[in-house]
């Protein structure tokens, strides 16, 4: 055999060898990739970060204080409330501690601020899922983003559907995110340790302490700018996806009493008479007029119409966001429908 077929030989021996190795580099890490994931995956699903429920395990109820968009998992499957809210943070000052005292029903707070009707469908469905009795009484916040006439009902503001998803498996992807791995020590110390604070269970949270140090309620630019006209958009013609959701959504409890509130706006977000923005505001006021007509036990509280409270600049940090004396107001108002209601 000559030297240059020896060492022919010899370099292909050692490229099979070379490429052997890396084959069983490159399994091991797959497979050691997958069985971290598998691992994570299950701690994941044993500590349920969010407290759904999904886990086999007996767990501290509650979860820390954090956003209500996760949250509200837990609440909205706290057996304690017979009744719940549900929108953004135009009834975020709605207190269910305060309307629990006037009605007698025990209310949780499910909204999600900057969200819209494609959220709250979401967190009803799931409240609704977890009762073991129809609830007494649901109470939806209507504002402009409940008159979009698109089907899909976009949300602007990233929300995690797969917390809430009927589907396991998405569930069970949806463990994998970065967010939810980030939560794993916190969550462990909130459930080993039994001294963690527990957010508060009925969701309640009073934004007047952020506007105030926002300056909302002082600052000369801030308050100038509540007065400029502007008025909220609405949809004049149709047609009304979330309406036709919400009904379907409803007809599951037949016998639940439904608020429908189109919350407080100040006088300058209020569409002129005769203005082009008074037809898509009527419009959408008509669609969830006639849902109230329609579906018994259900009544629309409109606070959107000119109403002397909508021109107390001091009753408002911006146009959408009202104070807690105009917050007690509405909750009054909730409460007289609620009785009327038999």
């Amino acid at each position: 055999m000559s030297s240059s077929t020896s060492s022919s030989d010899a370099a292909v021996g050692a490229s099979a060898a070379s490429e052997a190795r890396w084959a069983g580099f490159a399994r091991g890490f797959v497979v050691t990739t997958l069985l971290a994931l598998l691992g994570t995956l299950t701690l994941a699903w044993l500590i349920d970060p969010y407290d759904t429920g999904n886990t086999p395990l007996s767990l501290r109820e509650g979860v820390r204080p954090q956003g209500p968009r996760t949250a509200a998992a837990s609440r909205g499957r706290d057996p304690a409330f017979q009744g719940a809210i549900f929108g953004n943070s135009h009834v975020q000052l709605l207190s269910p501690e305060r309307l629990q005292a006037t009605t007698g029903i025990p209310f949780v707070s499910l909204m999600a601020p900057a969200s819209g009707p494609k959220e709250g469908l979401v967190l009803m469905d799931w409240f609704l899922r977890h009762r073991r009795e129809p609830p007494q009484a649901v109470i939806v916040g209507i504002d402009d983003l409940w008159c979009t006439a698109d089907p899909q009902m976009p949300n602007a503001k990233p929300f995690p559907f797969w917390l809430y998803s009927r589907d396991r498996a998405e569930y069970l992807v949806g463990l994998l995110r970065f967010d939810v791995l980030e939560e794993f020590q916190r969550r462990i110390v909130y459930l080993l340790t039994g001294r963690g604070e527990r957010a508060r269970p009925d969701g309640y949270w009073d934004y007047e302490p952020n506007y105030i140090g926002m300056g909302y309620d002082r600052d000369p630019g801030k308050r100038a700018e509540l007065e400029v006209y502007m008025p909220i958009g609405g949809n004049a013609d149709g047609p009304y996806p979330a309406v036709k959701a919400l009904e379907a959504m409803m007809a599951q409890v037949p016998g639940t009493k439904l608020i429908l509130l189109r919350p407080p706006v100040y006088r300058s977000a209020l569409p002129r008479p005769g203005s082009p923005s008074e037809r898509p505001d009527a419009g959408c006021r008509t669609a969830y007029a006639e849902l109230a007509a329609r579906r018994p036990l259900t009544i629309l509280i409109d606070w959107r119409r000119d109403r002397p409270e909508l021109h107390d600049p001091n009753q408002f940090f911006d146009r959408t966001h009202y104070r807690q004396p105009l917050a007690r107001e509405v909750e009054a108002e909730i409460a007289a429908a609620l009785k009327a209601m038999r």
